[in-house]
């Protein structure tokens, strides 16, 4: 029988589109933990989406408010995976939150991985604003990777690259990764 982690928080970290949602879901159904997707908690907390939270209230605002869900989140007593959103490491006191309280997993993927799953998904480009001036979607990327990846990178106890790989692959790669990560 396959063990279960010790630390009882699994938090996905990354940028949009490599497939935190997907994974938290089918990594939470693996170990019958419970999961969040923090990006949602906002949404429902704010009773609009982000894209609106930005425009209305401005990125500052949104960047308290999801600090204060990713601190509620991993204060709950029950195992957990959360998914993330992409920017939400980007504070410190959150940073220091999530290693406090869990196994923290970096997915990544490649640039031209992640604007084909961010075309392919019309509720990413409604859901979620520019935050970047660039002429391009994969200029925004790059931008903002170049930006996060260094913070992903110090939090992250495990990277799992999710290019080319299925949602099974992945988590497989996370719980075999298990008893080294979260004993």
């Amino acid at each position: 029988m396959e063990e279960k982690p010790k630390k009882n928080k699994i938090i996905l970290v990354g940028y949009r589109a490599t497939g935190k949602t997907t994974v938290a879901q089918a990594l939470a159904d693996r170990w019958s933990f419970g999961w969040v997707d923090l990006d949602v908690w906002i949404e429902e907390y704010a009773g609009t989406s982000i894209a609106e939270i930005f425009a209305k209230r401005g990125e500052p605002f949104f960047r308290d408010l999801e600090a204060q869900v990713v601190a509620d989140a991993l204060a709950l007593p029950q195992p957990l995976v959360v998914a993330t959103g992409g920017g939400a490491p980007m504070r410190e006191e959150s940073r220091k939150i999530m290693k406090e309280n869990g196994v923290v997993v970096w997915l990544t993927a490649s640039v031209e991985t992640i604007v084909g799953r961010m075309r392919g998904d019309a509720s990413s480009q409604s859901r979620r604003p520019a935050l970047t001036g660039a002429d391009s979607l994969a200029d925004e990327v790059r931008e903002l990777l170049e930006r996060r990846e260094p913070i992903y990178r110090e939090i992250a106890s495990l990277t799992v690259d999710t290019d080319g790989k299925t949602v099974d692959e992945i988590v497989c790669e996370i719980a075999d990764s298990a008893p080294v990560l979260f004993m």
